[in-house]
């Protein structure tokens, strides 16, 4: 498909989206909004909001149900990691694998070139290979969630909130006059279930499945006291236990056979070395054998210097230069340059 003017924008109904279309079309695109129905905890409002900007900027706008697809990819993974005694990862596979793949078939169904959301994120070509790049606003970057994206997708990317703060973002569409769109709260955690998982895993598991009550053991085995069920932990807990200990302990392990949850001192936790799968690098030669990528394995925290080397059965093996501690498999490792690209990524095992 030749490249034209015409974008197709993921609309969610919120500030960032809603002033991602007014700066798309300030930009002289011709936008088109779509709005994904993938799960709905509090109501369709949402779905009232992005029509009803979209009719304010004259822009045509379509709903899309994607609430079964939605439920076999990002549900059903979120469930199962759960169950493995994992920690999983959903905004990553839900925009590596749905949201934007998504778009882009849309997009080519409707002869539209380009795609684009309210990410907080920046697009960077180097060397003939388009990158993503962190957001000016270092509170609201989402690069994290999306080192899974392929170049055919990165190529056709428009992303207008990159270079604006989210403060930015609510004065520009309250000076439009968009004041409703400029006072909207933001979204927190998994859309699906913005608090407590554990609650969520309770309505989607038959009880039997969940396990119940289980062990807390200490490293050597020595029985600590009784938890709910080892899919209710993840690597790194230390809230939450129900455990009176005269020290503090955090969860080291999770023994999914044996329904067990052990607890260890922080100094336990540190690890120099993980192993990805699933993984996903713009530029091999970039990342292999050298000593200036940064790893990251949580959102917001924690930017290491590691080695990355490809193993022989096809893993990648991340030696980390200095000790990180609550390394979880299940999570994902996003992978930096030291100017903040975003190089690429993996799944922990």
């Amino acid at each position: 498909m030749n490249s034209n003017n015409r974008v197709l924008l993921g609309m969610s109904g919120g500030t960032d989206s809603s002033v991602a279309a007014m700066k798309l079309q300030e930009a002289g695109y011709e936008v088109t909004g779509v709005t994904f129905r993938f799960y709905e905890t509090g109501g369709t409002e949402y779905l009232e909001d992005a029509r009803t900007l979209a009719v304010k900027l004259g822009i045509e706008h379509i709903i899309y149900d994607a609430r079964d697809v939605f439920r076999s990819c990002v549900i059903r993974y979120f469930v199962d990691e759960y169950m493995m005694g994992h920690t999983p990862v959903p905004c990553t596979l839900c925009n590596n694998e749905l949201k934007w793949p998504l778009l882009m078939k849309l997009a080519d169904e409707k002869g539209i070139f380009w795609i684009s959301t309210g990410h907080y994120v920046r697009k960077v070509l180097l060397e003939g290979k388009y990158y993503i790049a962190p957001a000016i606003d270092k509170d609201k970057d989402q690069s994290f969630f999306l080192w899974g994206l392929k170049q055919d997708i990165l190529q056709r990317m428009l992303l207008p909130m990159g270079e604006l703060t989210k403060s930015d973002a609510r004065t520009y569409a309250a000076v439009r006059g968009f004041e409703r769109v400029a006072t909207k709260k933001d979204s927190i955690g998994v859309c699906f279930c913005p608090l407590d998982y554990r609650s969520f895993l309770r309505r989607e598991v038959p009880a039997l499945q969940l396990r119940g009550r289980g062990r807390f053991v200490d490293e050597k085995g020595n029985f600590l006291g009784w938890h709910e069920g080892y899919p209710f932990y993840t690597v790194g807990q230390r809230r939450g236990l129900g455990l009176q200990l005269n020290s503090a302990v955090f969860v080291k392990e999770i023994r999914r056979k044996e329904n067990e949850v052990v607890l260890a001192p922080l100094a336990s936790l540190y690890r120099n070395e993980m192993w990805l799968k699933d993984w996903n690098l713009v530029d091999e030669e970039k990342v292999f054998n050298s000593e200036k990528i940064i790893v990251k394995i949580r959102y917001r925290k924690q930017a290491n210097h590691c080695r990355v080397t490809l193993t022989s059965d096809g893993y990648l093996l991340v030696t980390l230069l200095e000790a990180l501690e609550a390394i979880a498999p299940g999570q994902a490792a996003a992978f930096y340059d030291e100017n903040g690209l975003l190089l690429g990524g993996g799944i922990i095992i």
